[in-house]
């Protein structure tokens, strides 16, 4: 009996072995984990430093931005123009930091502090009730925000946003101007790195397009001081 069990237990060890591997092998693989984008680390300082010769503009309020509910997320968002443009397509395995929305409000914010002082609501509520000051209040919706495929090799950045300056009066408050701007931006390559590219330029030319259409608003309805 000690010679067959010694006879049978190397066949044991080697069939133990091979299920042990073959379980192993069976195990499944760690999550991948998505890659982050934001929108950089801020504008660069040739730019920002060239307004500060410029006299400063009144103080402005910036709303919090309004976007549609398939903006409120951070997926990476993509619509094929050649195929289906009214379907809205996620990238798996790339993410926004936040979404869209809040990215493209803190880039206006930035460029619009370059010459002015720039308050949340609150804030602007709070400087009301002080001293009696009632900046203009910009408004945002962000109604687009993907990467747009015209054929399967060919996109571009697509950003839409609805801008509107509203005045606080003591009759009320009043719309000095809305606006709709659409810009589109060429991606470097036909897939999410690309994408993010392409919506990062096309946003910063939005942003410059929204702050001189309220510096022009501004200027041609200056804002009287309140008695």
């Amino acid at each position: 009996m000690n010679a067959i069990r010694s006879l049978m237990n190397p066949a044991a060890a080697v069939l133990g072995c091979v299920l042990l591997a073959a379980g192993c092998g069976a195990l499944p693989d760690k999550p991948t984990r998505a890659t982050l984008y934001d929108f950089g680390p801020g504008l660069a300082a040739p730019a920002a430093a060239a307004p500060s010769a410029a006299a400063p503009l009144p103080t402005l309020a910036l709303a919090e931005f309004d976007s549609n509910t398939r903006l409120d997320g951070t997926q990476i968002l993509y619509r094929l123009g050649y195929a289906d443009a009214n379907e809205l397509r996620p990238y798996g395995q790339s993410r926004w930091s936040l979404p869209p929305a809040q990215l493209l409000r803190q880039r206006l914010s930035d460029t619009l502090a370059e010459r002015r002082t720039v308050l949340g609501p609150a804030e602007s509520a709070t400087i009301s009730r002080s001293k009696g000051e009632v900046p203009d209040m910009l408004r945002i919706s962000l109604d687009e925000f993907s990467q747009y495929f015209d054929s399967a090799s060919a996109s571009v950045g697509l950003v839409r946003l609805r801008a509107t300056l509203v005045r606080s009066t003591a009759g009320g408050d009043r719309v000095l101007g809305q606006r709709v701007f659409t810009v589109r931006r060429p991606a470097p390559s036909a897939d999410a790195p690309g994408g993010v590219k392409a919506l990062i330029a096309a946003s910063d030319a939005a942003v410059a397009e929204v702050v001189q259409w309220v510096g022009q608003l501004q200027q041609q309805s200056p804002q009287t001081p309140r008695q």
